[in-house]
């Protein structure tokens, strides 16, 4: 279960169904910000889905890596420490990528 996060109760409420869509994600596959936020009920909200993703609490085990952009790739600066476990991370799970894009037709939750 989710608990609340220290966010104004709006936001709170988008954050925790944000959560929950992303902790739906198999291992294995990959979302798009904008299809959680869609998902979430909040269509067009792609950076809320960012922004609730950096805001997890620490404790909550929400697969936040298995959420990337729109073209396929990780939306970290390539050479920065975030973007090397986030690459490591869906690696672990066995996404593959080329020339830094994930193939969303291939390893795309398809929900």
């Amino acid at each position: 279960m989710i608990e609340k996060p220290n966010v104004r109760s709006r936001s709170a409420d988008s954050y925790r169904r944000i959560w929950a869509t992303v902790q739906r994600i198999p291992r294995g596959r990959v979302a798009t910000y904008g299809q959680i936020a869609r998902l979430s009920k909040i269509p067009g909200r792609a950076r809320l889905v960012g922004y609730a993703l950096h805001s997890l609490p620490y404790g909550i085990e929400v697969p936040w890596q298995r959420v990337i952009n729109s073209q396929g790739k990780i939306s970290f600066l390539e050479h920065s420490r975030s973007y090397q476990r986030q690459l490591a991370l869906l690696v672990k799970e066995g996404i593959l990528f080329k020339n830094g894009r994930i193939d969303l037709k291939r390893f795309g939750w398809k929900k």
